[in-house]
């Protein structure tokens, strides 16, 4: 009997990777939704036995979608396939019904095992067969872009969320591509306020080479260093450049780790800076950046979840960079489907 399968994520290219991963064995019917309110519309046509469904989406995310599933009691199981991986997210989203959870990117032997689990599938792992439902038209640079960046900040945020016990809001990253012009306009608007510090730290492999900023609001220290529960000293300002740094090692850290295993790649990493006490962002742009015409910027704006603590989450690489980057993970996402 064929089972409708719906896939709900809105980057064509995570679609695209959770069509090609789905075992070639299982006989299915899939659909594909771009937001949970589309998705909705999809399960009452009865073309939802099972749905694949993103957390991070546009007009309606997968919290609010699953919502209305239960709400509504609408007929289908749901699968999160998430690049959010904190425990609370997988918690909150098991607690309101869905079946189980698969953190991005998709590891085809887990999603079989999990399959095999439900008895919704028992025979051989293996993906590919599907190549064709899942368009292989051509990809947009910009949403590989913003997937690879999902992922690897998804992590990122899990990491701290452990940390500090506690749930930290991950929106969908902004990717841009500008000229270097834009980004000193945008940097200069950034030293304008005294009130931000931030880090910056590089990473390069193989051809391949990039800055990650963390960037704080020195208003938000006071509650980050109570969350890091760090012994009360008198020392304000260096219990402060210790919490800038320790956030930093950590997001920066994971980010650029799960960048590392979706390209196959090793990044060394270059020592920090923190910018306006060692030295300013202008100087970062003269040593470094500088030297990109064009520039890929990738940001991330997190939240702490009932302690108003903000920061941003910023990559910046050279196009040519960026360039590398989409054939290895288009060539890797080939290679793992089969």
């Amino acid at each position: 009997m064929t089972t409708n399968v719906l896939i709900c994520d809105d980057s064509g290219f995570a679609r695209r990777q959770m069509a090609r991963s789905i075992p070639r064995g299982w006989d299915v019917n899939i659909s594909f939704a771009e937001h949970g309110k589309q998705a909705l519309e999809s399960i009452e046509e009865g073309l939802a036995d099972v749905m694949f469904l993103d957390l991070n989406m546009p007009v309606m995310d997968g919290y609010q979608t699953m919502e209305q599933i239960r709400a509504r009691d609408l007929p289908t199981m749901v699968i999160v396939v998430s690049g959010d991986v904190q425990p609370q997210a997988r918690k909150r989203m098991l607690a309101m019904g869905a079946l189980d959870f698969i953190a991005k990117p998709i590891d085809n032997d887990k999603l079989t095992e999990l399959l095999r689990q439900y008895g919704l599938y028992s025979g051989e792992s293996g993906g590919g067969e599907l190549r064709e439902s899942a368009g292989a038209g051509e990809i947009d640079r910009l949403d590989v872009y913003r997937e690879m960046a999902n992922v690897a900040m998804g992590q990122a945020g899990e990491k701290l969320a452990q940390l500090l016990d506690v749930f930290i809001n991950l929106p969908i990253p902004n990717v841009n591509q500008i000229e270097t012009n834009e980004l000193r306009m945008a940097i200069a608007e950034i030293q304008q306020k005294a009130h931000v510090s931030a880090v910056s730290q590089g990473f390069v492999s193989t051809g391949i080479n990039g800055e990650a900023l963390v960037i704080f609001n020195d208003t938000d220290f006071a509650s980050m260093v109570k969350l890091l529960k760090y012994p009360s000293r008198e020392n304000d300002e260096r219990l402060e450049v210790e919490a800038l740094m320790d956030v930093s090692n950590i997001l920066i850290g994971a980010c650029v780790n799960a960048l590392s295993q979706q390209l196959d790649l090793n990044f060394s990493r270059s020592h920090p800076i923190i910018l306006g006490r060692h030295c300013d962002l202008e100087q970062l742009l003269q040593s470094n950046v500088s030297r990109w015409s064009k520039i890929v910027a990738v940001e991330i704006g997190y939240s702490i979840e009932q302690h108003d603590i903000h920061f941003d989450l910023l990559l910046l690489l050279p196009q040519a960079s960026m360039d590398m980057m989409f054939e290895k993970l288009v060539a890797h996402s080939e290679v793992a489907n089969g």
